[in-house]
């Protein structure tokens, strides 16, 4: 599978890289800065025919439709799309208070992101063999579950999951599959070290279910990284 994934440099997003690649699939990897000893760039020596870096960041659609455009150079179509960027910001802030900077920025980047990758990388997928779209998104996103904290956080992955359901319903007849994730309570940056799972558990799971090795238990597409069905 050809599979273009956001946020690749770190986190959940460099564990998805390195398992997509030792399962012998074709990466593309969105990331907003490369260094030369960056996690990416060492994947990419090391799978040097299978690894393609651009310049993506999800709140700028230039950046995107370049990235795009570069990609349908060089790979002609893709099977796989995992919006995998995303910020937390304002962890533990109560309402009160809340700085509304932040607030649209994690809108931007959690909601508003996925949504520029579709709008720009959609007709490479259309192209492509065994398609599927997940979206990264969390438990923090179920209503049914809310809780009073990490209001940005919260919010913009509800509305990820709402976006998840409105894309599945939009490319229906082009028997694309789309998922929105809870990858679970993982040890990264993002999750912490309190966190009791781990991003390479996590990462297997989902590239299962890219895969289609798990068969996705969700009327709405709501699923944890197992594939089982989470409450909206």
């Amino acid at each position: 599978m050809k599979i273009i994934l956001t946020g690749a440099n770190r986190g959940l997003g460099i564990h998805l890289v390195k398992t997509a690649l030792e399962r012998g699939h074709t990466v593309l990897a969105g990331v907003r800065t490369i260094q030369e000893d960056s996690p990416i760039n060492l994947l990419k020596k090391q799978y040097p025919e299978k690894v393609y870096t651009y310049f993506l960041d999800v709140t700028n659609e230039e950046s995107v439709a370049t990235a795009a455009k570069l990609a349908a150079e060089d790979v002609g179509s893709i099977d796989g799309i995992i919006n995998n960027a995303g910020v937390l910001t304002e962890r533990g802030k109560i309402i009160e208070e809340l700085d509304f900077e932040n607030v649209k920025f994690t809108m931007d980047v959690n909601v508003l992101g996925p949504m520029r990758v579709m709008k720009h990388f959609l007709p490479l997928l259309y192209k492509g063999k065994k398609k599927t779209i997940i979206n990264i998104s969390s438990e923090a996103g179920s209503i049914h579950n809310a809780y009073g904290g990490d209001f940005p956080y919260g919010i913009s992955k509800a509305a990820l999951n709402m976006f998840s359901v409105q894309l599945s319903r939009y490319v229906k007849e082009k028997d694309i599959a789309v998922h929105a994730v809870h990858p679970g309570w993982i040890k990264t940056d993002m999750g912490g070290e309190n966190a009791t799972g781990y991003p390479e558990e996590s990462a297997n799971g989902i590239l299962d279910i890219l895969e289609g090795k798990i068969e996705a238990k969700s009327e709405l597409g709501f699923i944890d990284f197992k594939g089982q069905e989470m409450k909206i």
